[in-house]
């Protein structure tokens, strides 16, 4: 069993959750994220993945958090997932205020590069699910560059609609007769998250929802610079990219954050 935590950074009682399966659960607002390193994520998922286990990792950022917060529905999404990893640099600062004083992000891109790098040594088919067909095209050619051995079993672009049942069950028989360990789902947050949840037990493979870590990779969006990303001013980056998409979000979220941030330390 992996020890996802030292012990003598074990926060008060109010912020540590009912753990699980030898998992370590940190409150965050009210969402329960996982204490956990990334290469203790890249182990647990590797041996779901061995096993063909049907499982789901979130990745949580500050929009997740918050959306959780005010969705009583995507809150169940995020506490019955296998597993919810800090994204957004503000998450992963939260948990060390709470004692995780290691507790670093755990972000759809990086995972999803160090774990293909993995993937390609142990011979794991990978699937890749999501985003426009001309991203997927450009992922896969990268994707093969970096990782000459790395089997992609597959990828799929879904429609901006709700697929039809028949076509679900096409897709879900797809999946899993690719022979893939593990599903990369780049729909954006809360949708991938709600996909997933609705097709574990469905999908023999572990399923991880990236965000726009197939942009970043094809080279559709550029990511921050490396000094901004070690800073955590990477949600910066992106709001001078997309101030339209993401004003708002930025804005209105990352300030609503810090208020609930402040409101649970002022209460331990």
């Amino acid at each position: 069993m992996l020890h996802r935590t030292d012990v003598s950074h074990i926060p008060p009682p109010a912020d540590l959750l009912p753990s699980a399966g030898g998992r370590t659960l940190v409150s965050v607002i009210g969402a329960p994220i996982d204490a956990i390193s990334c290469d203790e994520t890249c182990a647990v998922i590797a041996g779901w993945a061995d096993r063909r286990e049907s499982r789901y990792v979130c990745i949580c950022n500050v929009h997740s958090v918050i959306t959780a917060q005010q969705d009583p529905d995507f809150h169940d999404v995020i506490q019955q997932a296998d597993m919810a990893t800090p994204d957004g640099a503000p998450v992963a600062w939260m948990m060390r205020r709470l004692g995780y004083r290691d507790q670093m992000r755990i972000n759809g891109p990086d995972l999803m590069f160090r774990y293909c790098a993995q993937a390609a040594r142990r011979d794991e088919r990978v699937f890749l699910y999501g985003n426009t067909p001309e991203t997927l095209e450009t992922l896969q050619k990268r994707l093969h560059k970096a990782f000459p051995t790395l089997q992609i079993a597959g990828c799929y672009s879904p429609p901006f609609r709700a697929l039809t049942p028949e076509e679900d069950a096409e897709i879900v028989q797809r999946i899993n007769a690719s022979g893939a360990g593990t599903v990369w789902v780049s729909l954006g947050c809360p949708k991938q998250e709600r996909w997933m949840a609705a097709h574990r037990g469905r999908i023999n493979a572990v399923m991880v929802g990236v965000g726009a870590a197939f942009d970043y990779h094809a080279g559709t969006l550029q990511r921050a610079p490396v000094w901004m990303q070690r800073h955590g001013l990477e949600w910066l980056h992106r709001f001078w990219s997309e101030p339209r998409r993401l004003g708002r979000r930025y804005l209105v979220t990352n300030t609503r954050f810090m208020l609930q941030v402040v409101k649970q330390l002022l209460s331990r």
